[in-house]
């Protein structure tokens, strides 16, 4: 019985991430799952994440965003070198070259949320405003994550296993 109660237990923690998934289809761009991570209280930054997808048959660029949730919104690139990790802004935007996809995720491309005039929470749905160039402006909303997310949903990425 312990057996039985565990796993639903499991799939019941399971199901809010699943249902929290959200996308959105626009002339040749597709946008999934844009999410977010809760902040502490008196922090001014937050982040954006998503996955852009041309669908197109030229070269889109991601040139801005906004929120009312936050004063300004940035494109940023985070990187490793040399064993330090450092964040620039893409002052050009970021570039979805004709028929790719191309992540905002941690440690890599992302939106900074900045002047945030109070904390992001679990569960809320920030609206957010995206601008391109050679696309329409897009309307989405990131969904604020438990601060675990990115890790869950790497850990529940079973792409890689086949069925035998």
């Amino acid at each position: 019985m312990k057996v039985k109660s565990l796993v639903a237990a499991l799939l019941l923690s399971i199901i809010p991430a699943l249902a929290s998934a959200h996308d959105y289809t626009q002339d040749n761009l597709k946008i999934d799952h844009p999410w977010s991570r809760p902040t502490p209280p008196g922090t001014p930054t937050g982040v954006g994440y998503l996955t852009i997808t041309n669908i197109g048959e030229a070269p889109i660029t991601l040139i801005g965003a906004q929120t009312p949730r936050a004063g300004h919104v940035s494109i940023h690139e985070s990187s490793m070198s040399d064993g330090v990790m450092s964040m620039k802004p893409l002052k050009q935007g970021l570039v979805i070259p004709a028929g790719e996809t191309v992540e905002l995720k941690p440690h890599s491309y992302h939106l900074m949320l900045e002047k945030l005039p109070e904390p992001l929470h679990e569960g809320e749905r920030i609206p957010l405003t995206l601008k391109f160039r050679g696309a329409e402006t897009v309307q989405v909303e990131l969904t604020v994550e438990p601060l675990d997310y990115g890790v869950m949903k790497k850990e529940m990425d079973h792409s890689g296993h086949q069925m035998e």
